[in-house]
């Protein structure tokens, strides 16, 4: 067993299994380029080495990974290198797409904060075992962005309108509603990870798939929501967020409240009331868009909406809510505009629009994927 040490990234080597664990526990394993630019190298190096059966993705610490690292990306939006903050996150969509079309089986182990980039990290491979632990979120329009790393292809295809209340509201869900609405497909206790890991690592040669497939299944526990849970208002979440705008949403659950009033209904309308009016525009117009693409399509479209966001040529309102959230912590975004009224459909639709005028801009160009596997097929 060798254990390499790219001190963000720790590689450990069993005979048929390949161990990967985000190690930056501090900053909660957030992707930094060169942890990207690694995962990248380490996933395409697995994927034509007929030794590695399966690869397994965990994090270091209270963590798997609670996003991409905004700080160094804002950092460089405020020296005028727009361009480098947008190539990181094109590295970023690459990896997801790398990790969409796998051709192994990637088994993510959740046990802690997926969040943002962390989500785009474990959501399309094909494993992602939810722990006690698990607290997954999408909080990107408190932050004047949108759910991005293909999250308009996963968060579209949960039950019913659960994407688009997920997406748009941050709103944070336990492991047993992540196994219930699809985002993770096993649930084990903590207490048993170390045990399921050793039983993983006896992958034979005939059907890596199967085999982990049946040692999971064989671990894992039927956890369900509690009643309180969001996932068990599914019925509320369909009458409400299947509205066709963002307005339209905020009434209809406005309405909701006056007939049944209750904590639940409130702090979605506060969560709403306290996101960025551009995000929530074109994070529900990426969803919508993304119900009706293949993962490559989405991950395009995403590509050119961050270019947007980050040159902060529509709205600055990414650099905004990462002052307001994550540097200065005052939690009070000035954002603009600053009612959703103000933020016009034409707006809206630049988003969409390639980044033109822009010296050597170009769409984001996904590599050429072979042999793939028919559940990567049936994501194209």
């Amino acid at each position: 067993m060798a254990l390499e040490s790219h001190s963000q990234i720790l590689v450990e080597e069993k005979p048929s299994v390949r161990i990967l664990t985000l190690n930056r526990p501090k900053q909660l394993n957030a992707l930094s380029l060169n942890m990207v630019t690694r995962l990248l190298q380490l996933f395409l190096a697995f994927e034509v080495d007929s030794t590695v059966k399966l690869v397994i993705l965990k994090g270091q610490g209270r963590a798997f990974c609670a996003g991409g690292d905004v700080s160094a990306v804002v950092r460089d939006i405020g020296l005028g290198k727009w361009r480098r903050s947008a190539d990181f996150m094109s590295l970023e969509y690459t990896l997801n797409y790398v990790m969409a079309t796998y051709c192994k089986a990637q088994i993510s182990i959740l046990n802690g904060i997926v969040m943002g980039g962390g989500a785009g990290v474990c959501v399309h491979g094909r494993f992602r075992i939810a722990t006690e632990n698990t607290v997954f979120a999408m909080p990107e329009t408190a932050l004047g962005l949108f759910p991005d790393v293909g999250a308009s292809y996963f968060l579209s295809r949960l039950s019913g309108f659960f994407g688009e209340y997920v997406g748009l509201t941050g709103a944070r869900l336990n492991g047993a509603e992540m196994l219930a609405c699809g985002l993770a497909t096993h649930f084990v206790p903590s207490t048993r990870l170390t045990a399921l890991q050793a039983d993983l690592c006896n992958v034979g040669s005939s059907d890596p798939v199967t085999f982990a497939s049946t040692i999971l299944d064989a671990y894992t526990q039927h956890t369900h929501p509690e009643r309180q849970s969001a996932f068990c208002r599914l019925d509320v979440i369909n009458r409400c967020f299947s509205r066709r705008t963002i307005e339209e949403i905020m009434s209809t659950l406005e309405i909701e409240a006056t007939h049944k009033p209750d904590d639940w209904i409130s702090a979605t309308i506060g969560a709403l009331k306290k996101a960025s009016p551009a995000s929530l525009k074109i994070t529900l117009r990426s969803i919508r868009e993304g119900r009706v693409q293949g993962v490559g399509q989405c991950l395009i479209r995403e590509n050119r909406m961050v270019s947007h966001v980050m040159k902060g040529d529509i709205s600055k309102d990414f650099v905004e809510g990462c002052r307001a959230i994550l540097i200065d912590k005052d939690r009070n975004p000035k954002w603009e505009p600053r009612r959703l009224e103000d933020m016009k459909d034409i707006m809206v639709e630049q988003y969409f629009k390639r980044v033109e005028e822009e010296d050597g801009w170009e769409d984001l160009k996904l590599p050429p994927r072979k042999h793939l596997p028919a559940s990567a097929i049936a994501k194209l």
